[in-house]
């Protein structure tokens, strides 16, 4: 799977993303009383830190007590790469599974995968990523990094619609190993499938975790979404990704920054990381004034973005769709909506 770094029969394509991970940790969540920590990042997409919840309790244990939740240093919006890494070294023996986002919804901080994945299974842990805002925006790797599952949606940037059909990754090297908690037909063997003798055959890896067939209005966006994915390459699309998202990082700072001189002019502060190898597209805008209101007068001005609580506003030109041009309007387009907003 080109959008994955994935082999073909470590993907399945099914369900939704919170039900995919809910099979996914039902089968690598394994804790014992030594080892029953799960680690995520404190500001966790909310269906990701319920999930994990959910899950501790399900064992028997206190998430108060398993849920290791990681928070930036004081002062900071963002996780810092080393205390990651310092994290699970310290307190690895005692988890079960790390946890982490690929993308950051809130901050669009884009993790080093390789890096935790490395450090995690270092200290016997197993690690996953929830891959929604990385998918179809950044090279994934997910094979050759070594991860051990993760789990995406494809409504965001492979842009199959709202609730599009979501997938499933499983390294090849726990095709043996790692079992399905939840039979369902669909996860039988191929080549026995409609044997139809009750007698279940597992089908190795990731398919194994189907429980059912795919909902035929849900495959047929995304089939015609890959097909416009496969017209290029994820190479190229960062390649443009990384100028859009520049281009608009720029234009921001050089009309936007704070200015002391003008203490009563709106300003922007950006707390994505300015390194394009730690951000994908998109650019998390923070205001000096209500942000609510902003959201409104760019709604009203036809520009699409969205706003996340507390404070930010989140703008994506998707290299697939958006130019710079576009990145130029809305930049004169948010000229308009502080102004309005302001007054």
């Amino acid at each position: 799977m080109f959008l994955t770094g994935a082999k073909t029969e470590e993907v399945a394509l099914m369900n939704g993303l919170t039900v995919n991970l809910h099979l996914l940790l039902l089968s690598f969540y394994k804790p014992t009383a030594a080892r029953h920590r799960i680690l995520l990042e404190d500001k966790a997409f909310p269906s990701d830190h319920y999930a994990v919840e959910s899950q501790i309790r399900l064992r028997g244990f206190d998430p108060q007590k398993s849920m290791l939740m990681l928070q930036p240093r004081l002062g900071e919006k963002r996780l810092r790469t080393e205390d990651i890494l310092e994290v699970i070294e310290k307190e690895g023996d005692s988890i079960a599974v790390v946890m982490f986002s690929g993308v950051q919804y809130y901050t669009g901080q884009l993790f080093n995968m390789a890096a935790i994945t490395e450090a995690g299974q270092r200290k016997g842990c197993f690690v996953g990523f929830d891959c929604a805002h990385a998918v179809g925006n950044v090279e994934l790797k997910l094979h050759d990094w070594g991860v051990d599952f993760a789990c995406w949606c494809s409504y965001k940037m492979t842009d199959s619609g709202a609730g599009g059909l979501a997938g499933a990754f499983i390294h090849e090297k726990h095709k043996y190993t790692i079992k399905p908690a939840l039979l369902g037909w669909w996860g039988h063997d191929l080549k026995t499938l409609f044997q139809m003798n009750n007698v279940m055959r597992v089908h190795p890896g990731v398919n194994g975790f189907r429980l059912s067939n795919q909902p035929i209005l849900l495959v047929c966006p995304l089939q015609a979404s890959l097909e416009v994915f496969k017209m290029t390459s994820m190479q190229a699309l960062r390649r443009k990704s990384v100028l859009l998202t520049g281009y608009l990082e720029y234009l921001i700072q050089h009309y936007y920054t704070e200015d002391p001189t003008q203490p009563h002019k709106p300003h922007v502060h950006i707390i994505t990381p300015s390194d394009p190898q730690q951000r994908g597209c998109q650019l998390s805008l923070c205001f000096s004034i209500p942000i609510k209101k902003i959201f409104q007068e760019l709604e009203k001005r036809g520009v699409a973005c969205d706003m996340r609580e507390p404070s930010v506003l989140r703008v994506t030109p998707a290299p697939l769709y958006n130019c710079f041009s576009d990145v130029h309007r809305f930049i004169e387009t948010l000229g308009s909506a502080l102004t309005a907003s302001s007054q």
